[in-house]
């Protein structure tokens, strides 16, 4: 990832893919498989960055953002992002939910 949180993305439109989740406790090797989950990503075509924060309750919000329907399900069915969400769905998350959304307009304030 860069120094920065924030993604550096295209003029609109483009997908972005909500994942939310609860944590369950300890880590279980969750650290090293998100870290290889947003290096993967960033090899697959179509994708534009990705945003990703956790508070210490264990719950999180890390959206990707892709340029095409068709590049998030390519990116759903990489077989070492399937096997991360199978680990995810028995070990790491007590519960989850994803939300795709076509990003119509975007703006910001730079500080």
């Amino acid at each position: 990832m860069t120094s920065s949180p924030f993604a550096k993305l295209p003029e609109p439109p483009y997908y972005s893919v909500i994942f939310s989740s609860q944590r369950t406790e300890g880590d279980s090797g969750y650290g090293q498989m998100a870290d290889r989950m947003v290096e993967l990503a960033a090899e697959q075509p179509g994708y534009l960055g990705v945003e990703s924060v956790r508070g210490a309750d264990g719950f999180g919000i890390t959206v990707s953002y892709w340029s095409s329907l068709e590049a998030v399900a390519a990116w759903k069915a990489v077989a070492e992002h399937r096997i991360a969400q199978e680990t995810g769905k028995a070990r790491w998350y007590a519960h989850y939910e994803v939300r795709i959304a076509r990003v119509e307009r975007a703006y910001a304030t730079r500080l």
